[in-house]
């Protein structure tokens, strides 16, 4: 693989934008390797703060994916890219001694075929460049042709070697890797056309696991067609099986399947096959993750990533947004905001290109951007975003829609969230008015209207209105969505604050001990709302003088806050403060 191609892959991978892409491929060429930053900085007519500034960017998309460079400080971080680079360069090319490349090769092929050709294998050997991935491919190629002479097999790698000389060249791979091009040739021809159509998939998924799991595949003649493609592909050491259902292809293997996949007739309707494909795992999301919904569903996320990054002109417009949703969906569902506001912002700029600006999923785009700038504390973005989603929804679909309820609730809460109480109070009328009148008193989003007023009341001290809406959206809740549901650890939150608020302690308690439980069990351990939980308990503690109690339990709320939402996140700081003063109260 020439170094140019071998810098564009780590861009691929890492996540660099188009413009880091082609600025990382220029700063980073072979000549440059082993340059302090001053100097190069100085041959590249760059000023060193600002080139300094731009390593930094590079340097940290790459820790993202390679957690060893966060030991590094800040003046070695031109060293450190330089040396993992060059590193995994050469571990990719992984060429072997003559020794090493025949001992492979005798372990890969019947020892009498190599006693009576020992030399054509030493031929075979270094034709193949010793290559270790080339000697296994020609190994698993001889397996398949028993009766095949050494002689024969250099003769057909040799006229491979000058059928594809042009393809080779024009693709820009180096010389030492020609034994894989030839190789993969003879294995392809091999192939029957299920398996290489198979191969073009494989080709498009991400440079991670890959998943392939035939028994899901409800057509009975379907599943037997990819499994027979898959122990073809297996046989020929085209693909590898790391563990039950989990598969890994080759990055060079990927390739020289995405250069059969671009010169076929095939390749739009593969690109739109697996787009689909990948776009019905992402369907699975949920908007609640549970632990085991993140378990199953992590190993196809760099594959729904693949789809997202370079293939969402393959998605019709009905499911566009639904990609990117439910992709964000599946970081916000772990509080990883900063991973999924990218996929938000993205989905908010293909929608207004693709679909113009007077279409209903802008509208919704716009709401989803808007609710997670809410729930990272930044309530003035969010506010414009929810506004223009509201006027669109209401002039798309008019007053009486679900939608419209649902961008009423949220504007409000950004208005609470504000302080401003006066201004939220109507919307949130308006919004349960709207919702009985379209779904019926019995449906959850009656609950969550009833919640959010009752909570609204509760923040301006009208506890005897609150009281009243809390116990009924719990109840209802409860009714609705059963006893294990995010919803009603919030409603136990709120009706558990309430108690609080009027010191009613010994009803508060028991309320907030069975959220917290919930949303530990239902979220996992370090998930924003178990810190709320874990702080509300806390302060309870603090109120009730049980002051080694609520300690640990503050300390665990902001260390969560801080992890996940970060550490000038308006919840962060409330909780901060929290434990501030009950320091000073418990220990001055």
């Amino acid at each position: 693989m020439q170094w140019a191609n071998f810098l564009a892959k780590e861009a691929a991978t890492n996540g660099l934008s188009l413009e880091q892409t082609a600025a990382f491929t220029k700063y980073f060429q072979t000549e440059n390797l082993g340059k302090t930053k001053v100097k190069l900085a100085s041959e590249l007519n760059f000023d060193v703060a600002a080139f300094t500034k731009w390593v930094g960017e590079i340097y940290d998309k790459f820790a993202q994916n390679n957690p060893e460079f966060a030991t590094f400080n800040n003046r070695d971080k031109l060293e450190k890219l330089q040396a993992y680079l060059s590193a995994k360069y050469n571990s990719e090319l992984d060429v072997l001694k003559p020794l090493a490349a025949m001992k492979l090769f005798k372990s890969l092929v019947v020892r009498e075929r190599l006693q009576q050709e020992a030399w054509v294998a030493r031929r075979i050997c270094k034709f193949l460049g010793y290559l270790p991935l080339a000697l296994e491919l020609v190994g698993r190629y001889l397996d398949k042709m028993p009766d095949l002479s050494l002689e024969t097999l250099l003769k057909r790698l040799e006229k491979k070697r000058v059928e594809h000389e042009l393809v080779v060249n024009a693709n820009s791979l180096m010389p030492d890797e020609y034994g894989i091009v030839e190789a993969f040739e003879l294995s392809w021809e091999q192939l029957d056309g299920n398996a290489q159509s198979f191969g073009y998939l494989l080709s498009l998924c991400a440079l991670a696991d890959i998943p392939l799991s035939v028994e899901t595949v409800e057509d009975d003649k379907k599943q037997e067609l990819n499994e027979k493609a898959i122990a073809d592909l297996l046989e020929l050491h085209l693909l590898q099986q790391k563990s039950k259902g989990i598969y890994r292809l080759n990055p060079q293997i990927r390739q020289l399947f995405r250069m059969k996949l671009d010169k076929s007739s095939e390749a739009d309707e593969a690109k739109t096959k697996f787009a689909v494909m990948m776009l019905e795992v992402a369907k699975l999301i949920p908007q609640q993750l549970n632990p085991e919904d993140i378990l199953n569903l992590t190993p196809h996320i760099p594959h729904i990533t693949e789809v997202a990054t370079h293939l969402s002109e393959y998605l019709d417009d009905e499911n566009l947004i639904t990609l990117f949703t439910k992709l964000a969906w599946f970081y916000q569902g772990q509080g990883l905001y900063q991973q999924a506001e990218p996929w938000l912002q993205r989905c908010l700029e293909l929608t207004q290109n693709r679909l113009t600006l007077e279409h209903i999923d802008v509208a919704t785009s716009l709401n989803n951007l808007a609710l997670l700038y809410e729930t990272t504390g930044r309530y003035k973005e969010a506010e414009p975003l929810l506004e223009q989603a509201l006027a669109l929804r209401k002039r798309l679909l008019g007053e009486e829609h679900t939608d419209v309820a649902t961008s009423l609730s949220y504007l409000a809460l950004i208005y609470e969230s504000t302080g401003r109480y006066s201004e939220a109070e109507p919307l949130y009328q308006q919004a349960l008015e709207l919702w009985k009148r379209l779904v019926g008193e019995e449906h959850p989003h009656v609950a969550t209207s009833l919640n959010n007023l009752g909570a609204l009341y509760c923040y301006t001290r009208r506890y005897s209105e609150a009281e009243p809406l809390l116990k009924q959206a719990l109840k209802l809740r409860k009714r609705l969505l059963g006893d294990n549901h995010p919803d009603v650890a919030t409603s136990l939150n709120n009706l558990a604050q309430l108690y609080e608020s009027t010191g009613s302690y010994k009803q508060a308690e028991p309320l907030y001990q069975q959220a917290l439980e919930l949303s530990k069990r239902l979220l996992g351990n370090n998930h924003p709302d178990v810190a709320i939980s874990l702080n509300n308990l806390a302060a309870l503690y603090r109120y009730t003088r049980r002051y080694r109690k609520a300690k640990p339990l503050f300390e665990k709320a902001l260390k969560i806050c801080e992890r996940t939402l970060g550490i000038s996140h308006p919840t962060t700081m409330t909780v901060r403060a929290n434990y501030a003063s009950f320091l000073r109260e418990a220990y001055h």
